[in-house]
């Protein structure tokens, strides 16, 4: 007994792993929205420049960086500063798209100005200013020691966990504001804005949890059947946020981390009979399935019943996706500018499309990318998505011990938010940035990790 109090009295936590754990809290309380004017925005940001500053100035030195994950992020950050650039007018005049802007300024007798790329060049520059929450969690990331990364998962799920409950809380008809995002009081959308966002995080958990629960060096008794509590309680939470998208990427999550631990699971139970591991894996499914019916049957599942409602925003979308494809088409190859979509969108929204409120997004991450960056941001997705199959090959098929947990783990991650952002844009979040950037660096170690675990011993605490 007295070995775990030992653990922890050795337990001397280093400054990146302190500051870390901080950032995480604070966009856990406030990085879960996109608008640019909110309260959470200015809070996560601040506590990401004192981590990067904290830490340069006091952290140890850190570990090799994760090269792809930091050269996508600073190309997107290329991009967006250069959008924001001044060109002369006869340059500036020759971009397509511009034609509007140069009628107002001949009309009102002004000569042509510098003006940038970017249409919005204010929602440009608050892009770029977003992106040192991910560099953030990068730098501290990789500054990690190696008995620390072993609590990375753990805390991730905490996360999950806490935001879950909160939304249980909203559900039950609770009264929870928070100031930090722009949340729509008595929706469920847990520490979030958006509920498609709260259940993307949440889709997430039901990843990490069958991995944390089975790929320690040895399972605990209580670590298994908390995990299958926790897939449970995230299944009904995506169920009762209202989210149809969450349905998808929840459904997803909990097959894909199942298979994750299935290796595990066969390798633990190896001194029993072969039905035994299948009759567990029924149980398994038959108590989410049974979970799900039940919340249907009383009302609760909310997202599969707006499956069968008809919905005005999403109506919205789908009449004005006509217009969002030509404005890619007219916009392009040099796109109008990162954040530019509400205000660009307002110059070329038909009469039929007007209504008392307005498209925030195209609820279609890929196409809006290509929209704000053209040709610069489509070269740098498809980077993106090309090196995220040659690292998902590597970790499910080609490396020496393909069984390691984390880079799967870290290229699943990244496909829940690539089917995601089909929907909606989760990235554009401050938490959801984390949690991809983590993902990253988890699957581009997938030639490090051979050997031990690089998650937490069975005796460890979280």
């Amino acid at each position: 007994m007295a070995s775990k109090p030992r653990l922890m009295a050795n337990f001397r936590p280093s400054l990146a792993f302190i500051l870390l754990a901080a950032l995480l809290g604070m966009l856990w309380l406030a990085g879960g929205a996109s608008q640019a004017g909110v309260l959470g925005q200015a809070v996560v940001r601040t506590a990401a420049w004192a981590a990067i500053i904290l830490f340069f100035l006091f952290g140890e030195r850190v570990s090799p960086i994760a090269w792809p994950v930091a050269l996508l992020m600073g190309a997107a950050l290329a991009i967006a500063l250069l959008q924001i650039i001044p060109l002369p007018p006869a340059v500036w005049q020759a971009l397509p798209g511009r034609q509007p802007l140069i009628e107002a300024a001949v009309a009102s007798g002004q000569t042509q100005p510098w003006r940038p790329l970017s249409i919005v060049p204010d929602a440009t520059l608050n892009a770029a200013f977003s992106l040192v929450v991910p560099f953030a969690v990068l730098l501290l990331v990789v500054g990690l020691r190696e008995n620390e990364q072993r609590w990375l998962p753990g805390m991730l799920l905490i996360g999950v966990l806490l935001s879950s409950l909160v939304g249980l809380l909203q559900f039950s008809g609770a009264p929870f504001d928070n100031p930090f995002v722009n949340d729509s009081v008595g929706e469920v959308d847990g520490t979030f804005a958006n509920r498609n966002h709260f259940a993307m995080f949440t889709a997430l958990g039901c990843l990490i949890a069958p991995v944390w629960a089975f790929s320690a060096g040895s399972v605990s008794r209580w670590r298994a059947p908390t995990a299958l509590g926790l897939l449970l309680l995230f299944a009904l939470t995506i169920l009762a946020s209202g989210s149809r998208a969450g349905i998808i990427v929840g459904g997803l999550g909990i097959v894909i981390g199942l298979v994750l631990a299935w290796s595990r699971i066969r390798r633990r139970l190896t001194t029993y009979p072969r039905w035994v591991t299948w009759v567990l894996v029924a149980g398994v499914v038959a108590a989410i399935g049974i979970a799900v019916l039940l919340s249907v049957a009383a009302g609760r599942a909310v997202s599969i019943n707006r499956v069968f409602v008809a919905d005005t925003g999403t109506d919205m979308r789908v009449r004005a996706l006509p217009t969002v494809l030509a404005m890619v088409q007219e916009y392009f190859p040099f796109g109008a500018g990162l954040g530019t979509f509400d205000p660009v969108f307002r110059m070329h929204e038909p009469l039929g499309l007007l209504k008392p409120t307005y498209l925030n997004h195209v609820h279609n991450d890929w196409l809006e990318i290509v929209l704000d960056t053209g040709l610069a941001g489509l070269l740098l997705l498809l980077a993106a998505v090309g090196w995220w199959l040659w690292a998902s090959v590597q970790a499910w098929w080609l490396r020496p011990d393909r069984h390691h947990p984390l880079p799967r783990l870290g290229s699943a991650m990244l496909l829940l938010i690539f089917v995601a952002s089909i929907f909606d844009y989760p990235l554009r979040t401050p938490m959801m940035m984390a949690m991809a950037v983590i993902a990253g660096i988890w699957l581009n170690n997938w030639s490090k990790t051979t050997g031990s675990s690089a998650l937490p011993a069975s005796k460890q605490h979280l």
